[in-house]
């Protein structure tokens, strides 16, 4: 493995003609660089240069290495000026994943406001439950997740932080010719002949689960369905209804309509994830995310 210093030393070499010059570029003593290039031709398996009576130049395979080592150069100060950019906020990759009904309105507008503020800066999201996304931010996969604590509370995951985000209202969605479809609020109780959509449901507990069991029921039938538009679409059909978040309102097709519960105790919490050293961006993010929900 040949060391980059060395490589340098080669390049400035090779562009002064001069171990002389070389040395006085890169704040060598000559014999020092002297020295370098020695155990550089060692490693190379053999000369690299042509000792001139004023000077020096590549031979055949000093050129072959010069030419190696420049492009190394280069990717290594290309490295460094990405790397500068990402740390200050102004640029680079920024990795961010976010549960389903975040990405129906607040992820986007906060993502499209970051845009605006920091155009270099490339985002590449991922959608996911909140457990998978906090456990990806513990690997340092993400640098930012918008999780929440519906439907079995927040997870924990080593070296993350939460904030609350915002209060996330849960309404209950009905078929427009529902008999109850014209209720400004329902009493879940009134619903207990309802067949109920959930993509989680009784294998651990649930906001859902606790809800029936204040008001004293079980439900008819629990039909497990994962996608939002799935969910819709059995409501619509008149098969069941489902809890839908008030982020996902706007999303909701004509055919339903979203109804208030009685149940103060119906409404999930909004977090933003971040790692325990964030960059810059992602806290640029967190505060676009901020100003989103207000």
């Amino acid at each position: 493995m040949f060391e980059i210093d060395a490589l340098r030393l080669l390049v400035a070499v090779a562009e002064t003609g001069s171990f002389t010059k070389a040395a006085a570029r890169l704040n060598y003593t000559q014999s020092a660089v002297s020295r370098r290039i020695a155990a550089l031709e060692q490693r190379a398996g053999g000369p690299l240069l042509e000792r001139l009576p004023r000077g020096v130049r590549l031979n055949p395979a000093g050129r072959a290495l010069q030419r190696h080592a420049m492009e190394v150069l280069d990717r290594l100060s290309r490295a460094e000026r990405e790397l500068a950019v990402l740390h200050a906020g102004h640029g680079g990759l920024l990795h961010i994943g976010a549960f389903a009904t975040a990405n129906i309105s607040l992820v986007p507008t906060a993502l499209r406001a970051l845009q605006d503020a920091r155009p270099d800066v490339e985002v590449v999201a991922v959608e996911g439950p909140t457990d998978t996304l906090m456990a990806r931010l513990a690997d340092g996969a993400l640098d930012l997740a918008v999780v929440s604590d519906y439907p079995s509370g927040l997870p924990s995951a080593d070296g993350v932080t939460t904030t609350v985000l915002c209060e996330d209202e849960l309404f209950v969605a009905l078929p427009r010719g529902h008999r109850l479809a014209g209720a400004r609020t329902i009493d879940l109780r009134e619903l207990r002949d309802e067949a109920w959509l959930q993509n989680a449901y009784g294998d651990r507990p649930t906001m859902l689960a606790d809800a029936f069991a204040r008001a004293a029921f079980t439900p008819r039938k629990i039909i497990r369905i994962a996608e939002w538009s799935g969910k819709f679409g059995y409501v619509a059909a008149g098969l069941g209804v489902a809890l839908v978040p008030s982020l996902a309102a706007w999303a909701v097709p004509d055919e339903l309509v979203l109804c208030s519960l009685t149940d103060p105790a119906l409404r999930r919490t909004v977090h933003v994830a971040l790692p325990a050293a964030p960059l810059p961006a992602a806290l640029k993010l967190r505060d676009l995310l901020r100003d989103a929900v207000d």
